[in-house]
């Protein structure tokens, strides 16, 4: 993969689309198969299904089965144990159709490592933020946290396909900034314990 703009512009959708697929899995899917069908997505070869009918149709009704089950009060924190590893696999499909690799195994390997890995660790934040809201509020604050992930998710996937490079800094700013109090604040309490 030559370094040029077409491939920064690639990895910078790939980079929003699979940190929109951290906040939901489905919602990134959707509207990355509504972008490829009407030719604003540019997918390369071997992922031309996902501007299908089928592909569109299947996301649209996972869209909506994932965004209502959301709302239901500790149904969400169950979820998230099973769209966590969705999320990763979201995010690496996501990722990988949109590199402009010619090599199949460093595509997928670098959509699995970067897309998969951005999905991974903004669902550990959704994660996480889920828990801490159920624990204070008993699950009544989590429709808002719910709201909030939906917005986000459908406000970074759009916005990936008209501003990629912005959207991806962003989001890499932002988990740069998330990951820095995290060991702060969590691995200072652990090495007094040493």
């Amino acid at each position: 993969m030559a370094l040029n703009a077409e491939s920064v512009v690639a990895v910078a959708l790939g980079i929003g689309l699979a940190a929109s697929a951290g906040f939901r899995v489905f919602v990134p899917m959707l509207v990355a198969s509504v972008a490829a069908h009407l030719g604003i997505l540019p997918v390369q070869e071997g992922f031309g299904w996902l501007a299908s009918w089928p592909a569109m149709v299947c996301f649209g009704t996972a869209t909506v089965a994932e965004i209502v089950a959301y709302y239901v009060p500790f149904v969400d924190n169950l979820l998230d144990s099973i769209t966590t590893p969705m999320a990763v696999g979201a995010g690496a499909l996501l990722m990988t159709s949109v590199l402009p690799i010619d090599s199949g195994m460093l595509k997928w390997s670098t959509g699995f490592i970067i897309g998969g890995g951005i999905a991974a660790t903004v669902q550990g934040g959704s994660v996480l933020l889920r828990l801490l809201s159920s624990g204070l509020t008993g699950g009544t604050g989590n429709s808002a946290v719910t709201t909030g992930e939906g917005a986000a998710a459908f406000g970074t996937s759009i916005l990936s396909l008209v501003i990629p490079v912005v959207v991806a800094v962003v989001v890499l700013v932002l988990i740069t900034i998330l990951i820095v109090r995290f060991r702060k604040r969590f691995l200072r309490p652990m090495r007094s314990l040493q």
